[in-house]
């Protein structure tokens, strides 16, 4: 049994398509079709049925499906087990939301190594959609993310939240502000409905961006307004350029930590957990 075969397999189940799964695994359909084909031989039972009305996992499929998941897990962490570096005992893939990547990543990293001294981490700054898809197969063990992808065999706890301020280079006063200059932020879908519903007055601005910093920029080279981080924000006030909109909404948005169902309650994960929520809540 190959990898590739569990992939297609996996992918098949989400998509019930054969042209979907193709598309998106950039391959064939007849390869697909082959897979799945050598999969349900190596298994002795049909996990498909085609019909005009789709593609419907059978009985045995529906059983093979967790089987499949844990296996494609167990096959990414035995990779990733064997590449542990030099003088390590253990290797951390850690994903982090890109807003917090700038701001948080250089303390908390300091706080895993002052904590954790034999272990080495490999860190990647992502959006949580894909973080979640990589916890989920495991190319990464830990994600801190803004929006949880519910899965059966992924776990999800609050650490705690950011702070995000409005800031302005023409006033300080949120009915100055101009919508046509404003930057509206997309940061993750419940950041964007409370900021559409709280500030509707900004819901239809020319510009709409999905990162901190690069609202930052843009204010910077443009003028106008909209929500940076709260740290962000004090540097650009700092500046003596910005001025915070003193009567518009503090946004806040939780953050979320992400592993593995198996590794929930494993002491390396929980101290990770336990570093980050004294970061995020003081406490």
């Amino acid at each position: 049994m190959q990898i590739d075969h569990l992939e297609t397999f996996l992918d098949l189940c989400e998509t019930r398509s054969f042209n979907r799964t193709a598309e998106r695994l950039g391959l064939t359909q007849s390869t697909i079709s082959a897979r799945i084909a050598a999969l349900e031989q190596a298994l002795g039972s049909k996990l498909f049925t085609r019909s005009r009305a789709g593609t419907d996992l059978t009985t045995e499929g529906a059983r093979f499906e967790p089987h499949a998941r844990a296996l494609r897990h167990e096959w990414h962490e035995a990779r990733r087990r064997i590449q542990v570096p030099d003088r390590a005992a253990h290797l951390i893939r850690l994903g982090i939301q890109n807003d917090l990547a700038a701001q948080h990543i250089g303390e908390w990293i300091a706080d895993f190594r002052r904590a954790l001294p034999d272990t080495a981490f490999y860190i990647e700054p992502d959006y949580s959609n894909q973080m979640c898809a990589d916890v989920l197969t495991g190319i990464l063990d830990f994600a801190v993310m803004y929006s949880p992808k519910p899965h059966p065999d992924l776990h999800f706890s609050e650490l705690g939240e950011v702070t995000y301020r409005m800031i302005s280079t023409d006033t300080d006063r949120r009915a100055e502000v101009n919508p046509q200059t404003f930057i509206f932020a997309h940061f993750s879908p419940m950041f964007e409905a409370m900021h559409r519903d709280l500030t509707p007055e900004f819901a239809s601005a020319p510009v709409s961006v999905g990162q901190s910093a690069t609202v930052a920029s843009l204010l910077t080279a443009m003028g106008g307004a909209g929500y940076v981080l709260e740290r962000t924000a004090t540097q650009m006030l700092a500046s003596g350029r910005f001025r915070e909109v003193t009567d518009a909404p503090v946004l806040r948005q939780p953050v979320y930590a992400a592993t593995h169902l198996r590794h929930r309650i494993t002491p390396l994960h929980r101290k990770l957990h336990r570093i980050l929520q004294r970061r995020l809540t003081g406490r």
